[in-house]
């Protein structure tokens, strides 16, 4: 046996190679892309492929981290707050979208979120998404946007008040429709306008 494979056993589990990990982590990071940019899917596979490329130059690094998508998900947040920052002034909005297949058993519900978040500043709207949505702890949220925990905690309770007008008398009855979150994320959703 030669040296070099006895002393790559010794050294414990392989960190996942950068295609695997893109495999296993790619439709979180374009979910939470999607949410972030308030429904526009082009702006969120641009910015999950964006994060990538950052994450593919550093991956020998990267992923020996404890957590490399947690640090996969901080990329992507930065990479939007970063665009919104830097954003061309010759994009133009349209109020036209593309026509896509959803299996979403309540689209309307999905739209009205969608333009509840989109009204709202960047980094509220990344707060939320990261809180509820993906379902993080205050902490968590902070370190990923690099906030304090009180600075996390006052977004969110000003982004859902804002939400909260935005979606009128019908809030409660859509926070617990959303599919795909918990009974306690909606229960803490709830709380924080209530």
């Amino acid at each position: 046996m030669d040296q070099s494979s006895s002393a790559g056993s010794q050294a414990g589990p392989r960190p996942p190679e950068f295609p695997d990990f893109v495999a296993s982590r790619g439709r979180q990071l374009l979910r939470t892309a999607f949410l972030l940019t308030g429904g526009d899917v082009y702006l969120a596979e641009d910015l999950v492929q964006e994060a990538l490329g950052r994450i593919f130059v550093k991956w020998r690094k990267i992923a020996r981290l404890e957590n490399p998508s947690g640090y996969a998900q901080t990329v992507l947040v930065n990479t939007f707050l970063s665009h919104r920052r830097r954003r061309s002034a010759s994009e133009r909005v349209t109020a036209e979208f593309p026509d896509v297949a959803v299996d979403d058993p309540d689209p309307a519900l999905r739209l009205t979120l969608l333009r509840a978040l989109g009204e709202l500043p960047a980094k509220d709207r990344a707060v939320l998404v990261l809180r509820f949505w993906e379902d993080r702890s205050v902490e968590e949220t902070a370190a990923a946007l690099r906030l304090s925990s009180v600075a996390v905690r006052s977004r969110s309770s000003r982004a859902l008040a804002r939400m909260r007008i935005v979606l009128g008398d019908d809030f409660d009855v859509t926070v617990r429709r959303v599919p795909g979150t918990s009974p306690s994320t909606q229960k803490a959703v709830l709380r924080h306008v209530n």
